[in-house]
């Protein structure tokens, strides 16, 4: 992908309360069906950094915590590397010995229980979520179960595959007229006012250029930041699917238009 693809365009897109690096691993983790007890710190950095490649070339806001998380895969996968103690040493060395490992490892076990926790909270209906009434049921649903919101790695999966069908050649060719977030964001509002939902990949039928398969996907990370759609998948390998999340008398709030627009 061409560096700084998205420079030309009105506004940067800023993701402070997309997900964190915490995120990010467990993401690699469920992805490629990783034991979490047993981490191969030299896959996992080596796939961590490429999100953060990615995010950085799509001009994506990152946050520092990210770098860190960074730093500290290597700094545990260059203790890995280190040599093993000798067979021969001491019980008392042996009991010293302590797995890189263990201290990342713990703070994924906790993030991800009480993640966990917070989604089926989240999920409950505000009557059994703030209000819990003395001895009354639980409710069940007769309609099937809704799909499950999903995150900005899952969309940076899809971005991914959708970039790799495309022409090398048609996809490099840049066009002189290129339009921008805010421009885009209407069209795709337009568009989603009218058929209510679609999939992820329709979004992109018309793209021709990566410019333009770039900025239709940060005008999505924009229109979902700004509650104007919601995003679904079923399970982890399954469609995406995208909501248009107003009702019809309302206006999306778009960001303030730069100085070029």
């Amino acid at each position: 992908m061409e560096s700084g693809i998205s420079n030309d365009t009105t506004f940067r897109i800023e993701l402070p309360v997309f997900e964190g690096p915490l995120d990010l691993l467990l993401h690699l983790i469920k992805k490629h069906e990783l034991n979490i007890l047993d981490l191969p710190i030299a896959f996992v950095a080596e796939r961590y950094l490429h999100y953060l490649s990615l995010m950085q070339q799509l001009d994506l806001n990152i946050a520092s915590e990210y770098l860190l998380m960074a730093a500290t895969l290597a700094h545990i996968k260059s203790k890995i590397m280190l040599p093993t103690p000798p067979i021969d040493q001491s019980d008392d060395e042996e009991e010293s010995y302590e797995d890189p490992r263990a201290e990342l490892i713990h703070r994924l076990l906790e993030y991800q229980k009480y993640k966990e926790a917070a989604e089926q909270l989240g999920g409950r209906s505000i009557a059994g979520r703030d209000v819990f009434g003395r001895g009354s049921p639980s409710l069940k649903s007769e309609s099937s179960a809704p799909l499950a919101e999903i995150g900005l790695f899952r969309l940076l999966d899809a971005f991914e595959r959708i970039l790799r069908r495309v022409d090398d050649r048609q996809a490099f060719d840049i066009s002189v007229e290129r339009i921008s977030i805010r421009d885009r964001i209407r069209v795709l509002t337009e568009l989603l006012r009218e058929r209510r939902a679609c999939s992820f990949d329709e979004l992109f039928e018309n793209n021709h250029t990566l410019y333009e398969f770039v900025v239709t996907f940060l005008a999505l990370l924009e229109m979902t930041r700004l509650s104007i759609t919601r995003l679904y998948q079923a399970d982890f390998n399954s469609p995406i699917y995208i909501n248009y999340a107003l009702l019809d008398a309302d206006e999306p709030t778009l960001p303030p238009a730069s100085d070029g627009d």
